[in-house]
């Protein structure tokens, strides 16, 4: 049985390996060949759009190797296991931190429309993001100063914090600044734009451009709030239940059930797959690009498909050379 949950488990980290690969893939490539959407801002979500491609790489794969090559355990105190640590504590602050204020930058928008071009600047972007880094950078760095410490969990088949009562210190300031917080602050965020999507579908809204103006459809507030309801809920799942465990473990002193500490493990590395489709589904502009290109693809697809078949040769006639006329 327990055989046969670490097939299931490395099947599932395998499945989130590939989801946040080509998920991010897509959506870097989606904004490189967009200049529409290179905005002053869009350090912030290359940043974290690249985090998880390097979680899914290296993080998600590590663990499912070693849930099939149970019960080889990695020294703790090894290069090896200490440096994977260290990566897995700095990927997955920077991609929420990223994320958090990518985010921020969406509410100012809404928000603050008339001072969100003095307000959100390329080189405000740029040092903001130097900032989330060297923070992200300082908090993976503290256990291997003493401060917190890296171990193999057993029941997680990854090198990651200890959650032990010594370490309570590191954990909650971890878990409160890196983890909970910014999962918090999205979610908020998300409110507050649900309850100005859902005030302008009750009062209604005309855009106007050059040419006229059109009556924004309550619809649209309507699934636009739903979609940031949705996206709150994921985050949800996917966090609340590593942090429980975690402070579970740190505060109790004894391990949580290996399936419990297991499922939320991978449900936190899920969220690596996840913020692609965040961004594709909570903002239109990312949606209108996907859908472009897209179109484009199957156009270009259905297109090649007609010219195979007149290039090919239909019948015998076409096949035979054509007859060479003699000397009369």
């Amino acid at each position: 049985m327990e055989a046969a949950l670490r097939t299931l488990y490395a099947a599932l980290m395998v499945l989130s390996a590939s989801a946040a690969v080509c998920g991010n893939l897509f959506i870097l490539t989606v904004l490189l060949l967009n200049k529409e959407l290179q905005s002053d801002t869009l350090c912030l979500t290359l940043s974290f759009s690249l985090s998880d491609l390097a979680t899914g790489l290296s993080v998600i794969p590590f663990g499912a190797y070693n849930s099939l090559s149970w019960p080889a355990v990695y020294p703790s105190q090894g290069v090896f296991c200490q440096g994977s640590g260290f990566i897995l504590l700095l990927l997955q602050a920077s991609s929420l931190q990223s994320l958090t204020w990518a985010t921020v930058d969406r509410f100012s928008a809404l928000c603050f429309a008339l001072s969100y071009r003095s307000m959100w600047t390329s080189r405000r972007s740029w040092v903001l993001l130097v900032l989330v880094w060297f923070f992200c950078l300082l908090n993976a760095t503290l256990p291997l100063l003493g401060f917190g410490s890296y171990a193999y969990s057993k029941s997680r088949f990854l090198c990651c914090v200890e959650f032990t009562p010594e370490n309570r210190s590191f954990v909650v300031l971890w878990v409160v600044v890196s983890v909970a917080g910014p999962v918090l602050t999205i979610c908020s965020l998300y409110a507050y734009m649900v309850h100005i999507a859902r005030k302008q579908a009750r009062k209604g809204t005309f855009v106007c451009n050059e040419l006229h103006c059109f009556h924004v459809p309550a619809n649209t507030y309507l699934r636009s709030s739903a979609v940031m309801a949705a996206t709150s809920a994921c985050l949800l799942v996917c966090w609340l239940p590593f942090i429980s465990v975690c402070l579970y473990e740190t505060f109790s002193g004894q391990q949580s059930p290996e399936a419990a500490a297991a499922l939320s493990t991978w449900l936190a590395l899920t969220s690596a797959a996840i913020n692609p489709w965040i961004i594709c589904m909570t903002q239109s502009r990312y949606r209108s690009a996907v859908h472009q290109r897209l179109s484009r693809f199957y156009q270009s697809c259905s297109g090649m498909v007609p010219r195979l078949h007149r290039s090919a040769p239909t019948s015998a006639t076409e096949t035979a050379p054509s007859p060479t006329p003699g000397p009369q």
